[in-house]
């Protein structure tokens, strides 16, 4: 049996076991739950347009789906977004036929619905090898306008971001199972953080909150992301405008390709004071040592 604390914690029983001996005890794990996320126009007799389904932690949803949007380009800014409403879950997650929370997004009538469903959203399928290659040319053009060389940042403040990030993760205190993305300065600290089961979430929520407050693109800050780095963690930072990504963990091939197009500097497994810098080293301010 399970019970939720919140929306964000359930507690639930388990066997905990030590050496050969078990015992019966109780232990406290992230949320999931499904999000249904529909888009419509103003006074629009139609039906909305669903765009599927995600899986995440409850809480901060609105943030999600402004994030989401962004990062897929569906909209270009928040003054594309008239109004965000919410139903909550029918049923219990054990029951056949229950309905996901769902989040109903009102568009500017300028924005085409027909389009958006030619987009990418809500599938996370592999890309082919051309579909890599045409992703990486789009990431390209996102990232044209970003400055080369700025801002700079020291290698100690890349090393510190990660305990930066795991101080201010609440939940993750309480259930060692959420990836955490923060919007840091360059002196590390971070202005925005949120909390997800999923490492896209976590991004899509920090974004989506610094939209709410009229702070993207971020041109001065770092995404810190608390996982690995796939593709779709350097197009996301992209669309945020920051100056690079920093790992705790690696990068794929796809995201290197994709952020050295960008040109934007990706560092990963940010670990013990020791760092790797696989594009935008310009932006780092080390010595060389050969």
């Amino acid at each position: 049996m399970s019970a939720r604390i919140d929306d964000r914690v359930v507690v639930t029983a388990i066997n905990r076991v030590t050496g050969a001996s078990a015992s019966t005890d109780q232990d406290l794990v992230a949320a999931e739950a499904p999000l249904e996320i529909l888009l419509a126009h103003p006074s629009s007799t139609a039906a909305p347009r669903s765009l599927g389904v995600t899986m995440r932690t409850p809480g901060d949803d609105k943030d999600l789906v402004l994030g989401f949007l962004l990062c897929e380009q569906v909209i270009i800014g928040a003054s594309d977004v008239i109004d965000v409403t919410f139903d909550t879950e029918s049923g219990r997650v054990d029951e056949d036929g229950a309905q996901p929370a769902r989040a109903r997004v009102t568009l500017a009538a300028s924005i085409d619905l027909d389009a958006v469903a030619h987009t990418r959203v809500l599938d996370r399928s592999s890309a082919c090898g051309l579909c890599g290659r045409l992703a990486v040319q789009a990431v390209r053009v996102a990232g044209g306008g970003r400055a080369t060389d700025m801002p700079r940042i020291d290698p100690a403040v890349v090393a510190a971001m990660p305990d930066q990030l795991r101080q201010r993760q609440a939940v993750f205190a309480e259930t060692g199972g959420l990836h955490a993305a923060a919007l840091c300065d360059s002196q590390g600290l971070p202005w925005m953080l949120r909390e997800d089961v999923g490492r896209h979430n976590a991004v899509d929520k920090v974004i989506g909150a610094a939209m709410a407050i009229s702070r993207m693109p971020a041109i001065d800050s770092w995404l810190v992301v608390s996982g690995r780095v796939a593709f779709e963690i350097v197009q996301k930072a992209c669309a945020a405008g920051v100056a690079g990504v920093i790992a705790v963990g690696a990068p794929s091939s796809l995201a290197v390709d994709a952020a050295r197009a960008a040109g934007l500097t990706l560092v990963g497994f940010v670990r013990d004071g020791r760092f790797n810098i696989y594009s935008g080293r310009q932006r780092i301010a080390t010595t060389n040592s050969n």
